[in-house]
């Protein structure tokens, strides 16, 4: 569990109790902490510190909380806290990030879409992790050496993919298309991005190994207006780094609040890194008031793809919903008529509800 700062030990401490709280099913897990972001700038010269990385190498899996504190603004990039996730990205060799988004009908009036436009959603954001713009090789400032702005400052990135870095972005989620509802949305700017064309013909390429999908391709603007106008008509959406980063944000928003969908980041092999995605959120940071849904939910995660539980990965979801169903709401995603908690007690009822096995029934 690598904590970070913010509101990451807070959420974390939710998490954990959880994971606690499965040990009568027959699981038990040993937890070891690093030191991650803006906490391991001040007490090792570095936001991800060679105790944290052998930490992670001999880990399972790694349950990340929140890095980020403009106090290391001032730092060099690559000193700063949120080098920390990249760092460990690379070191587990991450290229996929899933991001599950569900609007159930207890919560369907929290969305800033009409609710009966945003009811029934159950989608997942497949983003491609590794490549793409974000890290692409040329990449700089330097003094324009042609065109109207010849001599003046100017920042270039480079937009790249090899057609193996689609393929296996593409490969993942067609098959989660499979294993849901059997429809993908490949989103592309292909009418103007020579990486889109590639992306475009590797994803159509693939689509005859999976005759039961339906695929899509959609243009990455118009995907996002259908993603706010039409949001339940989505299964599954895969998207490059750039695209798929802007698309899991927006998706997330649909639910009404960032403190509920979680993100799973996953490599070749079982071992993964889990994460609730939001920021630290400093301005609650200590005040009991953050929502420790999603890291929770992050934990369901790590519980499905790297520990091969789904049935404890299904207790966890079982344990929020029923929690949720009883009124039970963060200030985060309080309306009227609940009732209002903190993180810890939150944590608490989610923690009894996964132990004794609760069960719901949505409405």
């Amino acid at each position: 569990m690598l904590p970070g700062e913010g509101v990451g030990p807070e959420i974390i401490a939710q998490a954990r109790k959880v994971l606690e709280a499965l040990k009568p099913l027959g699981f038990h897990a040993e937890v070891e902490d690093g030191a991650v972001g803006g906490v391991a700038c001040e007490s090792h010269g570095s936001p991800l510190p060679a105790e944290t990385l052998s930490l992670v190498q001999r880990a399972d899996a790694v349950l990340f909380g929140t890095v980020g504190d403009p106090r290391f603004d001032h730092l060099e990039r690559a000193l700063r806290p949120e080098r920390a996730l990249l760092g460990l990205r690379r070191e587990l060799g991450l290229f996929a990030c899933l991001k599950e988004v569900v609007v159930p009908p207890d919560l369907v009036r929290l969305s800033p879409l009409h609710s009966e436009r945003v009811a029934g959603t159950d989608l997942l954001v497949v983003r491609e992790l590794s490549g793409d713009i974000y890290t692409g090789l040329p990449r700089g400032q330097r003094c324009a050496p042609d065109g109207d702005f010849e001599g003046q400052r100017e920042g270039f990135d480079t937009m790249r993919y090899a057609e193996e870095e689609v393929r296996r972005i593409a490969g993942i989620a067609f098959e989660m298309a499979r294993a849901r509802r059997g429809k993908l949305a490949s989103v592309d700017k292909a009418n103007v991005l020579e990486t889109s064309g590639l992306w475009r013909s590797v994803v159509s390429e693939l689509a005859a190994q999976y005759p039961d999908v339906e695929l899509t391709h959609l243009y990455a603007d118009n995907a996002l207006m259908q993603l706010i106008g039409h949001p339940a008509s989505f299964d599954v959406i895969v998207a490059g780094n750039l695209f798929g980063d802007l698309l899991s944000d927006a998706a997330s928003a649909l639910t009404g609040s960032i403190g509920l969908s979680a993100s799973a980041m996953l490599g070749e092999s079982a071992k993964g890194m889990f994460e609730a995605g939001h920021g630290t959120a400093l301005d609650i940071a200590g005040q009991d008031i953050a929502n420790p849904i999603a890291c929770i939910r992050a934990l369901g995660l790590l519980l499905r793809h790297s520990a091969r539980r789904p049935d404890l990965s299904a207790v966890i979801e079982v344990a929020i919903r029923s929690v949720l169903h009883q009124g039970y709401r963060t200030v985060d995603i309080r309306c009227s008529s609940t009732r209002l908690v903190g993180t810890e007690r939150m944590g608490d009822l989610i923690a009894d509800a996964a132990r004794s096995g609760s069960t719901f029934t949505e409405h």
